[in-house]
């Protein structure tokens, strides 16, 4: 009798939706694919959720990291819809993952994909040569205004992050500069600190190294508030001391890059909890966030609508600019 009703029991609770299903988990390696090369944000991004994944047993299969960055990321993003149904593939990635379709034919669409989450916003500055006579932005636009065409402002690719910040000064100011693209934030930094340019908007991250050694300053950054306080770079500064731009009389309050992560279209739903789960359990480890310290990046974790939503925003935004240029792909 007992076992009779111990198997009724186990029947019943069978019955009950969800009761008897156990939550998705891998099954096989998780692959992270990284659209950009190595050293990149990016790739640091997703070797740093490598590493503390791995460290707190929150996936409990080996993750291996594939860095696909060619085409701006474009090579990544084809290998992860080529996953599609498979939520054993996630990509790491920034907003390109829905712009670059606008402004280059490519063999994915951003319906290829399933939105995760973003764990950071990047910021953008605007800096110019250590020895420039420029000590905040407003002298440095009015030099730009009066000289157009006669600066040039570096920057991480054409038609990506930094030519579009570029364009969106250019709209909002009048001023007007030659774009020079570089093959990463890295190049475009040493670029600037040997005075073969007058001005980059990089991360950060990609220039602190620079201003360490006086070879550039920043001037303002792209936020709705300052950079959180830091410890002094240099001449006694540091990234909470930057103005923001409109502090500084820029009619551009914000511009910031998502750090993102997706899985490919047709995934199971609870594969996407799961990963949300992981990714939100990372975003509040101490690791973590010592890493969005030394990167001077915003902590921002956006799952669900909000991650949904702030895609929407920041798509119109960019798509205004890309039309505007003439930009996009017909």
């Amino acid at each position: 009798m007992a076992m009779f009703r111990t198997a009724a029991l186990a029947a019943a609770i069978a019955l009950v939706p969800g009761a008897a299903a156990l939550a998705w988990e891998p099954t096989k390696p998780v692959e992270f694919v990284v659209t950009s090369g190595p050293g990149g944000g990016t790739d640091t991004f997703a070797r740093v959720v490598q590493s503390i994944a791995t460290k707190n047993k929150l996936i409990n299969q080996p993750i291996i990291v594939v860095n696909k960055g060619g085409g701006s990321g474009a090579e990544g993003f084809v290998h992860g819809k080529a996953g599609k149904g498979d939520p054993h593939r996630v990509v790491f990635g920034t907003n390109n993952a829905y712009l670059l379709p606008y402004v280059a034919k490519l063999a994915f669409k951003p319906a290829d994909f399933t939105p995760v989450a973003s764990l950071a916003l990047d910021e953008f500055l605007i800096w110019v040569n250590g020895s420039a006579p420029f000590d905040d932005a407003k002298a440095y636009l009015d030099a730009v205004k009066a000289k157009p065409s006669g600066f040039k402002m570096a920057g991480s690719q054409s038609k990506d992050t930094d030519q579009t910040l570029t364009a969106m000064i250019e709209q909002a100011t009048g001023a007007k500069w030659i774009y020079v693209p570089f093959q990463g934030g890295g190049v475009a930094a040493t670029q600037l600190a040997g005075g073969h340019v007058d001005s980059n908007t990089n991360n950060p991250n990609e220039n602190i190294g620079q201003w360490k050694a006086g070879q550039v300053k920043p001037l303002c950054v792209f936020s709705p508030v300052r950079l959180a306080k830091s410890e002094a770079i240099f001449n006694g500064k540091g990234w909470g001391d930057i103005p923001t731009c409109k502090e500084a009389g820029l009619p551009l309050e914000a511009f910031q890059m998502p750090r993102t992560v997706w899985l490919p279209a047709e995934v199971p739903a609870d594969s996407v909890k799961f990963y949300e789960d992981v990714l939100e359990k990372v975003s509040q480890t101490d690791e973590w966030k010592e890493f969005i310290a030394r990167t001077a990046q915003t902590p921002r974790f956006m799952k669900g609508k909000e991650f949904t939503d702030f895609v929407a925003r920041d798509e119109a935004a960019n798509r205004k600019v890309f039309e505007t240029e003439g930009w996009v792909v017909k």
